[in-house]
This record gives structure tokens, C-alpha cells and sequence, in this order.
């Protein structure tokens, strides 16, 4: 039985280059051109002459120059594409519009706190201030056993968030403050029903100067200790176990009470991309983020070095000029850092999003960039800051995903949404993370760990709008307590990863 649909998928009219939706043999016949090499499916075939020296399009935007003359059918990869700079217009506030909301927000069954947050989860924490206390934490997260938790049901278990800095750092700088914003931000997340801090007693990243620095003041349901004041490992661990046996009751008086969907803030992440990601996932993930936007909620968009070179279409959202100007100064910072540590923009993609069909860094940026939908850009915050405005908003941070969510998290995010082409399997706590497949065949090789398959747009000719209504949905069931498929396997424990900037001393 012979397949009615396209061999290819063309983005945009003005576009010079076609994606293969299927692997393609040479000769074959394929918009409008003969293909003159195998061209793998996800990877880019030339629908007209491009001369050295010449732009390749796609998205009807720039995704590269051509190295030498490609002629048409042949196949467009790092063989014959490179970056380069090139003027981009930022255009500033010219597209942002009214936000149509809608008459009455959506709700879900959330875990409403004493200041006022609401949290999709309902767990005991335990943090540290510095590498040298991971393993004690770890131990007194471990004697708190399944049995200890029996009793109390509404809280969703109790996990060691530990890291691998701390010391050997200046207690000044982007580094430092990097590393507080997390601490801070993970201390009052609404996901977490109580905390311990658990220090080693002489590191750099003092407790004390924490809870001074952000005000946090200790109480029944946020405790701190010391290694060195509580006498060593097993008395910390006896303690520190003692400590969450006593916050156990408290945590779980919580109760889920309907609330607005006006309380859900996503994290919005790509990861093991492929070439479907620009097309499939992350359009529908920006649907789903319009459609929650429009219920009075957030949405995260980060990974700056992934906006790299689609920056011009966040800067013509922007509320005003000075939150595209935010938006522009960080990444001026990312060039700056790059350049003084002997790298650059473009050395993502990775191996596997090239396999997948990705070509530079512009060309995976304006599929990265379309998780973030199409409402106004309101806000530009640094790494693990606090967003405080609803809507659409940008937060800085590194490509590497779980860095990058820690400080999602950390902001905020009480729910995450990971798009992936080649399968990343994720998970984060506190936060739940949902995992949307871009295309078919990784979903059905990978159902065990996808949440949504999203390659329906491609395959059974599935609206983008429609399977962004279908992630809202799910959001909101998720949000509710249903659990992901990360969660099912208890992915989370390892996922903390504060972005480390700074000579280790």
C-alpha cells in the first residue's frame, strides 16, 4: 500500500531547503528535485541553487551560509553549511499585542501555602549547603524509610537535593550569587511542605549567610545543622532523620484545593533535539504555552546559548525596550564568557541533534525559541531569580538541560515540559516533568518514558494547535497529582545541578 504523504515538509515559502520526512534514496523525486545523495529523514535537501558564500533558509529565517555551491537535490548538513555573523533587526516591541485571556481560567487541584503559592506537589526536602554534606544527606534522606511514610499519605516522599560546589569558590560574585538565587529559591519552593539544610560547618557558603542574604528565618518546617555541631556522620544522620519525622505530621495535614491555572509556572526545555524539534514539539509545547498564558499563568523559556541567532524574534515581543534590552545583554554576556574560555556560540549542536538533522546553532534556536508560543515577552531574569511576572517570560541559564531546569525550578516552576527527538529520559523533583516526544518512532521505541507523542503533527496530520490544547490539558492533570512517566520510574534524586560559574580554588 503506497503512502499518500509528503516525502518532504516545507516550512515556509521563502525557504531554499526542505526537511526529509523519510529517508531518501539518490534519484529520488522529492519537491520538485531529484535527490542527489541519501538524504537521512530530519536532514535538509536544497529545493534551489545556493552559492558560496550564500544564506540557507529555513523558517524563512537565516540558518546559515553555504561553504561552496550547493546545487539543488543536494543534501544541506556541516558539510557544506557554517555560521557567521551576520546584522539581525531586534526591533523592539513592534509585535507585541494585547493578550486575549480568556473569560474564566482554567483550574487544577493544587497544594495552597501559608504565602500564598500554590505547589502541584507536596515534598520534604533536604538541601545542601556544599558538596562535603551530599552523602549525609542522602543517609538521612535513606533512614527515613517507605515504612515512615506509610502514615502519612498527602506527602509525596522526601528527597536529599545535593551538589557539587559550595567551597573552593569566591564568596562573591556570579558564582556565588548563582548558587544562593538556588538555594533560596528551592527553600520557599511551594513543591517543598519543609526543608533541611544540611551544611558541613567550615565551607564557603555559609548557612547563616544564606538565611541573612534572603531573610529566611528557621521555624518547624525549615531546619538547618551542621556536620561539625552535630558530632559527625551517624549523629548528623540520626538527627537529621529525627528532624523529618517531626515535620512528617505537619506536611501532611496538606490538602489539594481547587485553583486557578493562573497559578501554574512552566519550565519549558529541549533536550536530545532532532529536526522535528522546530517542527512538532516545540510549536505545540508554544501552543500550550499561549493557552496558559491566556489562563493567567507562566511560562519559562531559558537556555540562552539555544535562543542564539531567533533573540530578534523574542526582542519584537518584549513588553518595552528595556526588557529586549535584558534579553540582549545576556546574550552579549554569553558571547563575552565563550570567547574568554576559549569556545563558542556554535559549538552546540551536540553530536546527536546534528544526526538528527540539525545543522549550527541558528537553525536548532528558531526550533528551540517556538516553546515560548507567540504571546508578549514580559520579563528577563538572571539565573534562579525570581519571576515575578506572569506571562511569557526569559530566564538565563546554560543549554545543558539539567542546569538549566535547576534554575527554572529555582525561579519558580512548579511543573515541567521537556521536549526531546532523540529520547532524553528526565525526570525532576520537586517539580513534575512531562516528556513530549517530537517524532513517532522514538515514541513507540520509547513509550516507558514519553509522556506525549507530539510527531501526530507530522504523521496523522494533527493540528499544532490541537496538540497544544492537548499538553494544556494533561498539564492541568498533572498538576492535579497524576504522575508522569519520570515519576513512575523516580527520576529526580540526581537531576539538581546549580550552574557553576568561577575558578574552582
Amino acid at each position: 500500500m503506497t503512502s499518500n504523504k509528503p516525502l518532504t515538509i516545507r516550512l515556509n515559502a521563502a525557504d531554499n531547503v526542505v526537511v526529509a520526512r523519510v529517508d531518501l534514496l539518490p534519484g529520488t523525486e522529492a519537491a520538485g528535485v531529484a535527490c542527489n545523495q541519501t538524504i537521512p529523514a530530519g536532514h535538509k535537501i536544497a529545493t534551489a541553487p545556493i552559492a558560496a558564500g550564500s544564506a540557507v533558509r529555513k523558517y524563512n529565517q537565516i540558518i546559515g551560509f553555504a561553504t561552496g555551491d550547493i546545487a539543488p537535490g543536494d543534501h544541506v548538513h556541516v558539510h557544506n553549511v557554517a555560521m557567521r555573523d551576520f546584522e539581525r533587526d531586534y526591533a523592539y516591541c513592534e509585535e507585541a499585542a494585547p493578550t486575549d485571556y480568556v473569560a474564566e481560567a482554567a483550574t487544577f487541584e493544587g497544594y495552597k501555602r501559608s504565602n500564598g503559592r500554590v505547589g502541584t506537589r507536596n515534598y520534604i526536602g533536604i538541601l545542601t549547603s556544599v558538596n562535603c554534606s551530599a552523602t549525609v544527606a542522602r543517609y538521612i534522606a535513606d533512614a527515613v524509610k517507605k515504612e515512615d511514610l506509610a502514615d502519612y499519605p498527602n506527602v509525596d516522599g522526601v528527597v536529599a537535593m545535593v551538589h557539587g560546589t559550595g567551597c573552593g569558590m569566591a564568596d562573591t560574585g556570579e558564582g556565588y550569587a548563582n548558587l544562593q538565587r538556588t538555594l533560596w529559591g528551592y527553600a520557599r519552593h511551594p513543591n517543598f511542605a519543609g526543608i533541611i539544610m544540611v551544611g558541613l560547618g567550615c565551607e564557603v557558603n555559609q548557612i547563616d549567610f544564606l538565611l541573612e542574604a534572603y531573610g529566611i528565618e528557621r521555624g518547624p518546617l525549615f531546619r538547618t545543622m551542621t556536620i561539625q555541631d552535630s558530632g559527625g556522620t551517624r549523629r548528623s544522620v540520626e538527627r537529621g532523620a529525627a528532624l523529618i519525622r517531626e515535620m512528617l505530621p505537619e506536611a501532611n495535614k496538606a490538602r489539594r484545593e481547587t485553583v486557578s491555572a493562573c497559578n501554574l509556572t512552566l519550565a519549558l526545555q529541549c533536550g536530545g533535539s532532532d529536526a522535528y524539534s522546530g517542527i512538532t514539539a516545540n510549536p505545540s509545547l508554544g501552543a500550550a504555552v499561549d493557552q496558559l498564558v491566556r489562563h493567567g499563568g507562566t511560562g519559562i523559556l531559558s537556555e540562552t546559548p539555544e535562543i542564539y541567532g531567533a533573540e530578534h524574534l523574542l526582542t519584537r515581543r518584549a513588553v518595552s525596550r528595556e526588557v529586549g534590552e535584558k534579553l540582549i545583554d545576556r546574550i552579549r554576556w554569553w558571547e563575552a564568557y565563550t570567547k574568554r574560555n576559549g569556545g563558542e556560540m556554535n559549538n552546540n549542536p551536540s553530536p546527536g541533534n546534528k544526526d538528527g538533522g540539525l545543522t549550527t546553532i541558528l537553525e536548532k534556536s528558531l526550533g528551540a525559541a517556538a516553546k515560548g508560543g507567540t504571546t508578549n515577552l514580559c520579563g528577563v531574569y538572571q539565573y534562579a531569580e525570581p519571576v515575578t511576572e506572569k506571562g511569557f517570560v526569559f530566564m538565563d541559564s546554560p543549554g545543558y538541560d539539567p542546569c538549566s531546569i535547576t534554575g527554572q525550578v529555582a525561579s519558580g516552576a512548579n511543573i515541567v515540559c521537556f521536549t526531546t527527538g532523540r529520547g532524553s529520559v528526565y525526570g525532576c523533583k520537586p517539580s513534575p516533568s512531562l516528556k513530549l516526544a517530537t517524532n513517532t518512532a522514538m515514541f513507540d521505541r520509547m513509550d516507558e518514558d514519553m509522556d506525549i507523542n507530539c510527531g501526530v503533527v507530522v504523521d496523522a496530520g494533527k493540528s499544532i494547535q490541537d496538540v497544544g490544547v492537548g499538553i494544556f490539558n494533561r498539564l492541568l492533570e498533572v498538576a492535579s497529582g497524576d504522575p508522569t512517566k519520570s515519576e513512575q520510574f523516580g527520576f529526580g534524586d540526581d537531576e539538581f545541578v546549580p550552574w557553576q560559574i568561577g575558578a574552582v580554588m
